[in-house]
C-alpha cells in the first residue's frame, strides 16, 4: 500500500498581495476571508499537490512555497 505524502504550503505575507489567483486555481487549499484576505490551509495530499503547484506558478508575486516530506 502506498503512503500519501503531504506537502507544507507556505505564504510569504510580507510579499502576498492577495491577488486571489491561488483561490481560483486551488479552492480547495486557499480561499479569500470574509475579510479580503487570503486564507490557507498549512498542509496539501498528493490529490490536491498538481493544483497547488499551479497556484505557486500562477502567482504575481511568487508568495507560495512548497515544502516536500
Amino acid at each position: 500500500r502506498r503512503r500519501c505524502a503531504v506537502t507544507r504550503v507556505h505564504v510569504d505575507w510580507d510579499v502576498c498581495e492577495n491577488h486571489g489567483q491561488c483561490a481560483v486555481v486551488a479552492p480547495e487549499v486557499f480561499r479569500i476571508g470574509e475579510d479580503g484576505v487570503l486564507e490557507h490551509e498549512d498542509q496539501v495530499d498528493d490529490a490536491g499537490l498538481a493544483a497547488v503547484e499551479e497556484a505557486a506558478d500562477l502567482c504575481p508575486v511568487q508568495a507560495i512555497r512548497l515544502h516536500r516530506g
